[in-house]
C-alpha cells in the first residue's frame, strides 16, 4: 500500500514539474536540427521558419547541421535527446524512405518523435550543367540515352531527395547514368555550377535563383501545373515524361516524450511562422508555398508520414536500392 501511494505520489509530481515546464516554456535557445549540409533547400527551409518561428516564442531557435547517411545521423541524434522541446528536428522526405533504405537504423522514424506539423511541399526540377548540349527535354532524352555511360548525375547522397528523383527518372526512361555521390546538395549544386557533373534532380529551394541567373539549365518541373516562379519552364508531363511527379515535403519534429503543452505551442508557432508574410513571399521566390493551416499540425504529419512510408518502402524494395 505504501509502495503503491510513494508511486503515485511520484507521479503526480513528475506531472506537476511536467506541466510547470509547459507552462514556463520556452526559457532559453532552442536548437533546430537540420539533417544536411548548411546552404542546401532543406537548411533554407528551416532557417526561414526558424527566424519566424522565433519570434513567436520570444526565443532564439538555431540551426545546428547535422550531415551524413541521408539524414539518419541527424535523425538518430534528436531521437536520443532530451525530450523538453529545446532540440527540434527539421527533415524532408527522407524520413520516410529511411526505413527502407537502412536496414539497420537506431530509431523508429514514426515511434522516436512527436510530430509537430508539416511545411511545405517542394517541386524538384531537372536541371543540367549551362553547357550541356541540349537544347529542350526532347533532346536532353536523345543525348542521354545515346550516351547514358558518359552523362553524369549528381545527387545530395543516398536517399536524399535529388538521389530519390533521380533514381525514379532513369527508371522512367530506361537508362542507366552514372551516379555521383556528394555530402549534401551544396556541394553538389557547386560542381554542377562548375560544370564536372551533367545533370541533377533538385528542389526549386536551391535552383530557382540559378535557373533565374542563367547559370544552369532547366528541362522541366516535377509538378502537375507550371510554377507562377517560372511559368515557362514545362511540367515533366508537357515535356514529354508522362505521370512524373514528385514533390519534396517538410515536417518538423520533436523528441519522443516531449510534453504535448510544448509540442502544441511549437505546432502553433509553425502555424504562424507559415502564414507570415516574409516567409510566404520567400517560398514564392523558391517555387513553393506553406502547406494549408490543417497540414502544419501534429495529427496530420503524422498520418502523411505513415502514408509516404508504405508508398515509398515497395518503390525502394523493387529497385533494390540498401545503404547496409
Amino acid at each position: 500500500m505504501k509502495t503503491t501511494f510513494l508511486r503515485t505520489v511520484a507521479a503526480i509530481a513528475l506531472l506537476s514539474s511536467a506541466m510547470a515546464h509547459a507552462q514556463n516554456y520556452p526559457t532559453k535557445t532552442i536548437t533546430m536540427i537540420v539533417p544536411f549540409a548548411a546552404g542546401g533547400p532543406t537548411d533554407t527551409v528551416a532557417r526561414l521558419v526558424a527566424q519566424s518561428m522565433g519570434n513567436t516564442l520570444k526565443q532564439q531557435i538555431i540551426i545546428e547541421n547535422v550531415g551524413g547517411a541521408g539524414g539518419t545521423i541527424g535523425a538518430a541524434r534528436v531521437a536520443k535527446a532530451t525530450p523538453d522541446g529545446y532540440t527540434l528536428f527539421l527533415h524532408h522526405i527522407g524520413q520516410a524512405t529511411a526505413p527502407a533504405l537502412y536496414r539497420k537504423l537506431s530509431y523508429n522514424a514514426i515511434d522516436s518523435f512527436e510530430p509537430i506539423g508539416l511545411i511545405t511541399d517542394v517541386p524538384m526540377t531537372l536541371v543540367a550543367k549551362k553547357d550541356f548540349p541540349a537544347k529542350d527535354f526532347k533532346e536532353l532524352l536523345a543525348h542521354v540515352k545515346a550516351n547514358q555511360a558518359k552523362v553524369t548525375y549528381a545527387n545530395a547522397g543516398l536517399g536524399s531527395a535529388s538521389h530519390l528523383c533521380g533514381m525514379l527518372f532513369q527508371s522512367a526512361i530506361g537508362v542507366d547514368l552514372t551516379t555521383v555521390p556528394y555530402k549534401g546538395t551544396g556541394p553538389a549544386m557547386n560542381d554542377l555550377l562548375g560544370g564536372q557533373v551533367d545533370l541533377m534532380c533538385d528542389q526549386t529551394t536551391n535552383t530557382t535563383s540559378q535557373i533565374k541567373g542563367g547559370k544552369i539549365k532547366v528541362y522541366g518541373v516535377t509538378t502537375k501545373s507550371r510554377l507562377a516562379s517560372m511559368p515557362d519552364v514545362p511540367t515533366m508531363n508537357e515535356a514529354g515524361l508522362q505521370g512524373f511527379e514528385v514533390a519534396v515535403w517538410h515536417g518538423m519534429y520533436a523528441p519522443k516524450g516531449t510534453p504535448k503543452p510544448v509540442i502544441d505551442t511549437l505546432s502553433n508557432a509553425l502555424r504562424v511562422a507559415l502564414k507570415d508574410p516574409v516567409v510566404k513571399q520567400r517560398f514564392a521566390d523558391l517555387g513553393t508555398e506553406p502547406v494549408a493551416d490543417s497540414r502544419a499540425r501534429p495529427e496530420a504529419l503524422r498520418a502523411h508520414l505513415k502514408s509516404e512510408i508504405d508508398r515509398w518502402g515497395p518503390i525502394i524494395t523493387k529497385a533494390g536500392l540498401y545503404a547496409d
